[in-house]
């Protein structure tokens, strides 16, 4: 055998074994199985895992931006007329959030802690000074009050008298720090020492500064990746109290700061939060790219909020079966003191076109007021997130209240805030790092089967040539006799000799 046989021979047999284990390998996914069972035990909530780190602290910085709906025809609107807003925003905090007290338990597959956060004011990110700007809203204490007294006409009519003494009107105007962290509200002040354990001190966010809400117990992964970052219980519940169904009670999801990996288009994301006392979902919306890392977008579909008629799931989040408002609102009153407080998204966004029509201001578009949550699919981390919720109170006559009398029914907007977060930049490149060595693990099969490709049009082109060799020699060789006289011997036959081939010219 020639050496270019053996050439042949060896390129064919490299060639047949890489194509053999490479489709193999693909389709048994070996390698993809391999990599994806690292990751189910390297993502978890384990103390020197890959995420407990960043998971504990998270490095991408969180923005809180508030948006206030200025009343413009406050007298207009107590006497009749439709009510009309501005809206004036945003005013920028950044928001630094933390776990802490964390504590592993149950031999790590369960872990506690506590969402703490703070807020430091951002000049450079709002159009104002939360010090001066005033903003005219509704006067949600004494709304509080009156909604709580409106069954007794004795109490109605003492705390109208209170109203009066003190100056409380319907609507108040305050300066945007007194709206969000608070300040001292005369008729709370005045109704405390009859009501134990009213607080005479109101603001949007108050006390929710340097603090958190609750112990929260999550599943760590170790024992079903499917389980990362769940939550079990909240203040010692795994079932909330609120609401009148078991399955508005049910504490489902992650808090929002985990999220399982190898995430799938066609499961349903839910996240517990105890700003809005019950757990949503979210569901796939479509592909995004966030600093050149790979995501799902989920977003919460208008069946969230939607009525008791439109989704029978949502029946149980009825206070009363005469408060079950319509789609795109949640009365969030059991778990504010009883207070009429409304949730919703910004400009009623998925809301009912008749909340729309009922404000002049409000105009709901989907780029600036939907709640989104931008996930790698392989890693399950947030890439980009925005949550958005608008608080609103719901107004109308109250007994006992003579200058509520003019009122319908009107769910009024008063504030809604926008958290938002992008990946840093250091966070990014190890996500890429990952994600690249995911992919080449991944893929090594096909890495195989094309280089056994490659290998065999190697092979094929050493084929054609080793003809193409072939013919040509035979052709560059004649046969003739070696004499007349051989030629011609009848007894001997006819004998040949090889020469080479001559021109006939030369």
């Amino acid at each position: 055998m020639t050496r270019r046989s053996c050439a042949i021979y060896t390129v064919g047999i490299i060639c047949a074994t890489l194509l053999v284990a490479g489709i193999g390998l693909m389709v048994s996914q070996v390698f993809r199985n391999f990599m994806h069972n690292r990751l189910k035990k390297e993502i978890v909530l384990v103390e020197g895992s890959r995420v407990f780190e960043s998971w504990k602290k998270p490095p991408p910085p969180v923005y809180m931006e508030f948006f206030f709906f200025n009343v413009t025809n406050v007298n207009e609107f107590i006497a009749g007329a439709k009510p009309v807003v501005k809206e004036i925003g945003p005013y920028t905090y950044r928001e630094y959030r933390y776990k802490d007290n964390v504590t592993m338990m149950d031999h790590n597959k369960m872990v506690s802690a506590y969402n703490t956060k703070s807020f430091v004011f951002l000049s450079e990110r709002s159009v104002g000074d939360p010090a001066v700007d005033s903003i005219t809203t509704v006067n949600i204490p004494a709304w509080a009050v009156m909604d709580k007294v409106k069954g007794s006409f004795w109490k109605a009519s003492m705390v109208s008298i209170m109203m009066n003494s003190v100056g409380s009107g319907l609507f108040t105007t305050r300066t945007v720090d007194e709206l969000l962290w608070g300040y001292e509200d005369p008729l709370l002040v005045r109704v405390a020492p009859s009501s134990p354990g009213t607080e005479t001190i109101f603001g949007l966010m108050y006390k929710k500064n340097g603090s958190n809400d609750g112990e929260f117990i999550f599943h760590t992964g170790t024992e079903n990746y499917m389980d990362y970052g769940r939550v079990e219980t909240w203040k010692g519940q795994s079932q909330l109290t609120f609401w009148n169904s078991n399955q508005s009670n049910s504490i489902n999801g992650s808090d929002g700061s985990a999220f399982h990996p190898l995430l799938d288009k066609n499961e349903r994301i839910y996240i517990f939060t105890p700003d809005l006392c019950r757990s949503i979902y979210m569901e796939f919306e479509k592909d995004v790219e966030v600093k050149g890392i790979p995501a799902y977008r989920f977003t919460p579909p208008r069946s969230v909020l939607a009525s008791k008629e439109e989704n029978p799931a949502n029946t149980g989040f009825c206070v009363t079966p005469q408060e079950c408002l319509g789609t795109g609102l949640l009365k969030v009153s059991p778990c504010r003191k009883g207070a009429p407080v409304v949730a919703s998204f910004p400009h009623f966004h998925l809301a009912d076109a008749k909340y729309v029509s009922a404000i002049g201001g409000m105009s709901p578009q989907r780029e600036h007021h939907q709640t989104f949550l931008d996930l790698n699919p392989t890693t399950g981390v947030i890439v980009r997130a925005n949550k958005r919720a608008q608080i609103n109170m719901l107004l109308n006559r109250v007994p006992g209240f003579p200058k509520t009398r003019p009122l319908n029914e009107t769910v009024f907007p008063v504030m809604f805030l926008n958290e938002s977060v992008v990946i840093d930049d250091a966070s990014a490149a190890r996500i890429h790092k990952l994600l690249l060595i995911v992919s080449l693990v991944s893929n090594f099969p096909l890495i195989l089967v094309g280089l056994g490709a490659i290998m065999l049009v190697v092979f094929i082109i050493l084929l054609i040539r080793a003809r193409k060799q072939k013919a040509s020699s035979e052709d560059n060789t004649s046969y003739t006799p070696v004499n007349d006289k051989e030629k011609d011997d009848p007894q001997n036959g006819t004998y040949i000799g090889l020469t080479p081939k001559i021109d006939a010219q030369t």
